[in-house]
């Protein structure tokens, strides 16, 4: 038997899990809210979340197989077609979000690159403020991206997968330049190590905003729905696959907690986070320019050559996640809507979203999905004057709607296990209370950490407007997904 035939081996199946989940950005983005208590978080949503749930994944992938299985086959079997249209549809919504957000982001490393810095904040034009310039170059990014991909992409994205590496080794340069900047301080970290739960963001530190954060660990470990699909391709899967996903969770967590605590080496929050200008999507960009800055420092460079040496850190880092980001746009812009028109019954869709170009390409679908991007771009650039806002309001949305869809897969989890008749070459839940005790906490935390999400604004006095574009994108898709689902029901009746 070959090598192929046999499948992956357990260090490949963890390397793999291991590229899909873990994000270098995650790291800086979990140090600037909740300091070293993200620590905490990202180990405990490894145990409640990230086992139990890829282990969920695997057995609807190694049951439900073929060339149109995915999400919404496996609802439909586990539940019914309404079920796992609207699942589908909100799975399909979460892209939507991701790509307001993103190609708002994607300036931010673009001028890091040329300027060793973020420079969003200074554009103006026009009488255009900064954050609406960055929404009207953002609907620009959307409308090149949506039309290079109609013509075909696999060029570009072999190139941007350049950014993929160049991310990966940014992991390497956080560990190698930590060390020897620790080595140079005496041992000394710049942020103290003081209480392990309290954060230094103001924003993190009351109980509903240490609950808000769990959204961002549970984000830490988004993509877990696609290892469903290497169960069959995975050598003896029954004791391998198990033992990947825990050795991947363990890998991830240590590599995530590593990050985190070698960050506090070179960054004082209040000395280096605490400014109005650094936000969301700027952070990565502002602690490695710091990074390069201290390390330059610690070797005895004079003050301006540190400080173009942390420019320097800072435009590798920019490329890297420009190109990274690109390659991602140019994937996501045609895959999960081409996922959720094949995937789903052809009548659900008006004709002309289901026909397909030369290229293989729903493009007429790819046009309307363009649309209603630059439609919430301008909308969320034009109502938010404030930068850090915007920046935060975008990342918000974007873990709130990438983590709903959990819950209908969780929720059709138990279900799926009563049902008869179905073919369980892999299985880890072997019996009903088990099932339903793990299937209850993983659907209570992901609906916990995303409700307090939604509420923390509220309940911290900032208002309703944060908390109103939380729930915007999820409500407006969950209707219109009803909508076109009761529109198919009224045709095929007819």
């Amino acid at each position: 038997m070959s090598k192929a035939e046999k499948g992956m081996t357990l260090g490949a199946l963890v390397m793999m899990i291991f590229t899909s989940v873990f994000g270098f950005a995650n790291g800086p983005v979990a140090f600037y809210l909740m300091g070293y208590g993200s620590i905490v978080f990202y180990v405990v949503a490894a145990i409640l979340f990230f086992i139990p749930f890829a282990l969920m994944m695997a057995e609807f992938g190694s049951t439900i197989k073929g060339e149109n299985s995915g999400m919404y086959k496996w609802l439909e079997v586990s539940v019914g077609p309404r079920f796992a249209f609207i699942g589908t549809f909100m799975w399909f919504a979460s892209y939507v979000i991701w790509m307001v957000s993103t190609s708002s982001k994607v300036w931010i490393p673009f001028t890091t690159a040329f300027a060793g810095s973020d420079q969003t904040q200074k554009l103006g034009l026009f009488g255009l403020n900064s954050t609406q310039m960055v929404g009207l170059l953002a609907c620009f990014w959307m409308i090149l991206v949506t039309f290079v991909s109609i013509k075909g992409v696999k060029g570009i994205v072999k190139i941007t997968s350049v950014g993929g590496l160049a991310v990966m080794s940014l992991n390497a340069v956080l560990i190698v330049i930590s060390g020897i900047i620790l080595a140079t301080n005496g041992g000394h970290l710049a942020q103290p190590f003081n209480h392990i739960l309290h954060s230094p963001n103001p924003s993190y530190q009351s109980p509903i905003g240490l609950l808000g954060f769990a959204v961002f660990a549970i984000f830490a470990y988004g993509g877990l729905e696609a290892v469903g699909g290497m169960v069959d391709k995975t050598e003896n899967p029954e004791k391998t696959f198990p033992k990947g996903v825990i050795l991947s969770a363990l890998v991830i967590v240590i590599g995530y907690a590593l990050g985190i605590f070698l960050w506090g080496v070179s960054t004082n929050w209040d000395a280096i986070l605490s400014g109005k200008t650094t936000n969301l999507g700027n952070i990565s960009y502002v602690m490695m320019n710091n990074l390069g800055f201290e390390f330059g420092k610690g070797i005895g460079l004079s003050q301006a050559a540190a400080i173009s040496m942390g420019n320097w850190f800072a435009r590798y880092t920019g490329l890297g996640m420009f190109l990274a980001y690109s390659g991602a746009f140019f994937t996501l812009t045609y895959s999960p809507l081409k996922t959720l028109i094949m995937g789903t019954p052809k009548k659900l869709w008006p004709a002309k979203f289901t026909k397909l170009n030369e290229n293989g390409m729903p493009s007429f679908a790819m046009w309307v999905q363009c649309a209603i991007v630059v439609a919430i771009i301008l909308i969320a650039s034009f109502a938010t004057p404030d930068p850090s806002a915007f920046y935060n309001i975008l990342t918000l949305m974007a873990n709130v709607s990438m983590t709903l869809p959990y819950l209908f897969l969780i929720y059709a989890f138990p279900k799926f296990k009563k049902k008869t008749g179905l073919d369980r070459p892999f299985e880890v839940y072997k019996s009903h209370s088990m099932t339903i005790t793990i299937s209850v906490v993983v659907f209570l935390l992901v609906l916990a950490a995303n409700v307090f999400t939604i509420i923390q604004p509220i309940i911290e006095g900032a208002g309703m407007r944060d908390t109103l574009w939380m729930i915007a994108g999820p409500v407006g898709f969950t209707i219109v997904g009803l909508f076109l689902y009761q529109s198919y029901l009224s045709r095929t009746k007819n």
